[in-house]
């Protein structure tokens, strides 16, 4: 049986407030009625579309900054 405890690991664990915050801003705008706690009574499709409009962001935001010219000095 699961657990009720998430198994994710954030990569750079700094980053964990600014992601929370960044989930309750992407739920608000889908209209999606995410809590903090227990969300159990959400469908898979309301969480999902949290999750997959998150990464779109993110998708989005790093391809402004690659074309923007400030990789970093990385080439990819």
């Amino acid at each position: 049986m699961p657990s009720n405890t998430s198994s994710n690991k954030a990569v750079v664990p700094e980053a964990k407030g600014a992601l929370d915050r960044f989930k309750y801003e992407v739920a608000n705008e889908l209209g999606v009625p995410l809590t903090d706690g227990y969300n159990g009574n959400l469908t898979s499709k309301q969480n999902g579309s949290v999750g997959g409009y998150m990464v779109k962001k993110m998708i989005e935001a790093q391809e402004r900054q690659m074309s923007s010219g400030s990789q970093g000095g990385q080439q990819y």
